[in-house]
């Protein structure tokens, strides 16, 4: 990567720290918890958490996972930009992801948050031959599920595990543990449209 475009990515990556401090802060405050009981209930260790908190560091993908699920929250909540009227485009080389820990996993939200969104929609890259294991989400959470590169086997709890080609689409519910893993030598994308039972609005939590 040169220098520009290191430049742009620790731009974004600074940009993705503040939104998730910002929002964090707002959530923490509405549901009357302190830090350190977040922290509890996450697993996230509090000093790691006050950083996040403080905008220090953009935190992971498993870290904002455990924070959604913590507080009661769409993932979307936390890392979507700000909803707003008209048209909104978002640019290839401005994009925000997240990203695994070991850097093999990232998501890019592709939806404006408005506080009162029931689905999201995200673009979703796996290293060649990762797997990334994910928690159960909130209770009845949809994920629907297309490959728009590379061959992808997904694993939904005790489920018998399912191939997916390129242009195959998947739909189940998503409040157990599930797999995805990248069969391939290449990178593999795919599309998610995760879909929620119940979306608090802003100050309704």
């Amino acid at each position: 990567m040169n220098k520009h475009g290191q430049k742009r990515e620790a731009a974004a990556e600074s940009a993705l720290a503040a939104l998730v401090a910002d929002r964090l802060k707002q959530l923490v405050t509405l549901e009357g918890r302190s830090f350190k009981r977040l922290a509890q209930l996450t697993g996230i260790d509090p000093s790691e958490l006050l950083r996040i908190e403080a905008g220090a560091v953009a935190p992971t993908i498993n870290h904002l996972w455990r924070i959604a699920n913590a507080l009661g929250v769409p993932f979307g909540r936390l890392v979507a930009s700000a909803g707003r009227r008209g048209v909104l485009v978002l640019r290839s080389d401005s994009r925000q992801s997240v990203t695994s820990q070991d850097g093999n996993f990232s998501t890019r939200p592709l939806f404006p948050y408005d506080g009162l969104r029931s689905a999201e929609f995200y673009e979703i890259t796996l290293a060649p031959h990762h797997s990334q294991h994910v928690e159960a989400h909130a209770p009845g959470t949809k994920e629907n599920l297309v490959v728009a590169k590379g061959a992808i086997e997904i694993v939904v709890g005790r489920e018998s595990p399912q191939i997916l080609q390129e242009g195959d689409a998947i739909d189940f519910l998503a409040d157990v543990p599930h797999l995805y893993r990248n069969l391939g030598d290449a990178p593999a994308t795919l599309y998610l449209v995760m879909s929620y039972e119940f979306c608090p609005p802003d100050g309704a939590l």
